[in-house]
């Protein structure tokens, strides 16, 4: 009679030993990791994003007031919107805010990438101090431009304590130039930003050009007029696009700013879709006026993507 031992285990490969877990499943888990941990991010833009986009798209051809309504009744709310005064104005407030917002900041920043790139003293700390205000919310961006800009406490009143009691800077309280406001500050939190493209770009342009130009004796301003800029042309589309998608969704810079007024005189479309959605319960204005704000940004950005794939496709 023999006895077992009972701290025996019989060899890998045996009947008695574990089965080996499949290779299969392991690899095809390795294969689509990154698929995994993709997943519920794609869901949730699907739904928080383009789920919404449907739904307000939808509640744009219904007669929605303070609660949805899920009856389509057709383009009425887009009529209604046209019909409204106050649409009007933020579409030409968004004209003068987009077009001077856009074009000052373009400027301003690469007048900034230029002057940088000469490799003067102290580049890191100007760069950091022009690069900071886009740092800033807009929410706070606005509230201090709202304190500077007051007549009471701000530039008007600084100056007249210098002993100028006739300067008057009251932009902010006037309905003809409040509006004008917004572009001051908003080309304060954005130039900085233009720069930075910029100043990457002038970076990457081949020395070696610009070092042959210098030899063929053409002055420094001539140099970046007429070669390296051209030769960055991408950046400023790239530039443009990104302005002019900020310049259509700016809200939280008009609330803290001026709040939209005096009465309506500063209002943009995104604080008259807030207006109308939520403090005068037309919800299916609201929607078709948004609906208006994101043909303005497709408008925009779609042509740039095709000019972008299209070059792509050409290398």
């Amino acid at each position: 009679m023999t006895l077992q031992n009972p701290t025996y285990r019989p060899p890998a490969g045996t009947a008695d030993a574990a089965p080996p877990r499949p290779a299969g499943l392991r690899a095809l888990a390795q294969r689509h990791l990154s698929k995994l941990v993709v997943a519920p991010s794609f869901a949730a833009i699907l739904l928080f994003v383009y789920g919404f986009i449907a739904w307000t798209v939808y509640i744009s051809f219904t007669n929605s007031k303070m609660l949805p309504s899920y009856e389509l009744v057709g383009p009425d709310a887009f009529s209604k919107l046209w019909r409204i005064s106050r649409w009007y104005v933020a579409i030409e407030n968004l004209l003068i805010f987009g077009g001077l917002f856009i074009g000052i900041s373009l400027a301003i920043g690469i007048l900034l990438a230029v002057l940088l790139d000469q490799r003067i003293r102290g580049e890191g700390v100007l760069r950091t101090i022009y690069l900071y205000p886009m740092a800033l919310s807009f929410i706070v961006t606005g509230t201090a431009w709202k304190w500077i800009l007051n007549p009471t406490i701000g530039i008007q009143e600084f100056v007249r304590s210098l002993g100028f009691p006739a300067f008057t800077f009251d932009w902010i309280v006037q309905q003809d130039t409040a509006v004008y406001t917004l572009v001051i500050a908003a080309v304060w939190q954005s130039s900085g930003f233009v720069m930075a493209l910029f100043l990457a770009a002038l970076r990457g342009v081949d020395q070696e050009i610009i070092k042959a130009a210098y030899l063929d004796g053409a002055s420094l301003p001539r140099i970046y007029w007429g070669i390296v800029l051209p030769s960055i042309r991408p950046v400023f589309m790239s530039a443009f696009v990104i302005l002019a998608h900020l310049a259509v969704k700016s809200y939280d810079l008009v609330v803290a700013l001026t709040g939209g007024g005096p009465g309506y005189a500063s209002d943009l479309p995104a604080t008259f879709m807030y207006e109308m959605t939520f403090r005068r319960n037309q919800i299916a204005i609201g929607s078709a006026s948004a609906l208006m704000m994101l043909a303005t940004v497709v408008a925009i950005i779609v042509p740039y993507l095709y000019s972008e794939l299209k070059g792509g496709k050409r290398v």
